[in-house]
């Protein structure tokens, strides 16, 4: 199993629904947590931040304040920072990159993923790699449902899953 990234800096990142919590490492965006109702002590101010982190952090709360906001603007496509997904199976990397094609406001079940990938048999396996997503929201696991509709899981608890698809205008049965 590859190691965790070293996490060199974190910083709280506002948005309309609480403040991010993001993590860099020398690669780039490497964890991403919801709000939570207790501020971590180790998380600076963007504004402190040093050079590059301080532009990965503006980048990173650009695309979450994208991906937050119910009617996005047209054609809204905010840059991602480098991200540092070095924790990841070469199966999760490609889970994590299948994810990313989901368009937003569409949805698909672990199965249709694995499909996706060649892998018709590995749902369960796309489900373990969906809750190993160490950067929820801009690697949109919650486009992904359980095969009968259901939620199915989420790292970030079920309530925000249905608040991100909420947001992206996917109605749930």
């Amino acid at each position: 199993m590859p190691r965790p990234p070293e996490i060199l800096h974190a910083a709280l990142l506002a948005t309309p629904h609480g403040d991010f919590l993001a993590h860099f490492s020398a690669e780039g965006l490497a964890q991403l947590d919801f709000p939570a109702k207790r501020v971590r002590g180790d998380a600076q101010p963007v504004d402190e931040l040093p050079a590059p982190f301080r532009a990965w952090a503006e980048q990173t709360q650009a695309a979450l304040l994208t991906a937050l906001t119910v009617t996005p603007r047209r054609n809204a496509k905010s840059t991602l920072p480098p991200l540092d997904l070095s924790r990841g199976t070469k199966f999760r990397l490609r889970v994590w990159d299948e994810l990313r094609r989901i368009p937003r406001g569409d949805t698909r079940s672990y199965g249709e993923v694995a499909d996706e990938l060649g892998k018709r048999r590995a749902a369960r396996a796309v489900g373990g790699a969906c809750g190993a997503n160490p950067i929820p929201v801009l690697i949109p696991c919650h486009r992904v449902l359980a095969a009968n509709g259901s939620l199915g899981g989420f790292s970030g608890g079920l309530e925000w899953k249905r608040r991100l698809l909420a947001i992206e205008g996917v109605l749930l049965t």
